[in-house]
């Protein structure tokens, strides 16, 4: 009997861990830190894509109330704005009714309210990309022909096509000694908004029980290809569900450790460490509104927590 190729055995795999992650996360008490956690790491790494480089300790310390959103005011000649890019990336998962992700949504907003923020930061943005990111939330939620990776590349090609195009027009520029020079429109790279829907395509086409938001999968410039990227987002998914099941296993062995703080039964303090791990740093004044305690109430758990 003929051995499986490389690419063969490379697929079987990566679904394997696919469906053990997504399997996990159906059961585990610590699948709603995951998905917290998962929602920062999609966004950063659609920050990335989308031409504004950030990591995940970057949108805690926004969330936490240290910071203005991340790059919102260096004076960067940035493509998009983070608060835009992180706002859609959340619209992106909006879609799945399950109640751990209702649940992990209600407790996000209630640290910080990407929409309300978005409107502030990036009105601009969402003005611009809106459309297009829209038409890539229809595309990615029809029907697929079957439940597997190349059903989804050949969605992704087909939507690459019809939202990553220039919008503008060119322009014809008289210069002063009387030349007209014709300047070519600056086409505004697109594609993350394609790669913002790739976790809730993976969930619609059959792959997924739920939404998995740090499944992002696509590069910066994905290939033409559906078959080139069938084997592209074959090795990202991957590498993406190994590590993922390694933040599955350190968030519960690190929860074991945090919940064995002392307290006593109506303390709020358990609450407040399950968050901690998908927030850190959470200000006095959040920990205050998501707990419903006084502000000094709050100062004293976080103190607890140390």
């Amino acid at each position: 009997m003929a051995s499986s190729s490389p690419s063969h055995a490379s697929s079987e795999l990566a679904m394997l861990l696919l469906g053990r992650l997504d399997g996990l996360l159906q059961n585990s008490p610590w699948a709603d830190i995951w998905l917290a956690r998962a929602r920062l790491q999609g966004a950063a790494q659609l920050a990335g894509l989308a031409g504004v480089p950030i990591d995940v300790r970057h949108l805690q310390d926004w969330i936490s109330g240290r910071t203005s959103p991340p790059r919102a005011s260096e004076g960067l000649n940035d493509p998009v704005s983070v608060a835009a890019v992180f706002h859609l990336a959340i619209e992106a998962s909006v879609g799945d009714n399950g109640p751990l992700a209702r649940a992990t949504l209600n407790v996000l907003r209630t640290v910080l309210d990407d929409r309300s923020e978005a409107e502030v930061w990036a009105g601009s943005d969402l003005a611009y990309f809106g459309p297009a990111w829209r038409q890539a939330r229809i595309e990615a939620q029809a029907p697929y022909p079957s439940p597997s990776l190349p059903s989804v590349a050949d969605r992704i090609t087909a939507m690459l096509k019809t939202v990553v195009v220039a919008e503008q027009s060119a322009v014809d520029v008289t210069a002063i000694d009387g030349r007209t020079l014709t300047l070519e429109p600056r086409s505004r790279d697109r594609a993350w908004l394609v790669a913002s829907h790739v976790p809730a395509m993976l969930h619609h086409a059959g792959l997924t029980l739920g939404i998995l938001p740090s499944l992002i999968l696509l590069p910066k410039f994905p290939p033409h290809g559906a078959g080139e990227l069938t084997d592209v987002i074959t090795r990202s998914l991957l590498v993406a569900c190994q590590s993922s099941l390694r933040d599955l296993d350190w968030i519960e062995r690190q929860g074991s450790k945090a919940l064995a703080v002392s307290a006593t039964r109506r303390s709020r303090a358990p609450l407040l460490a399950r968050l901690a791990l998908a927030y850190p740093g959470l200000r006095p004044s959040a920990v205050a509104r998501l707990l419903d305690v006084t502000p000094q109430g709050a100062r004293k758990l976080v103190a607890k927590l140390g």
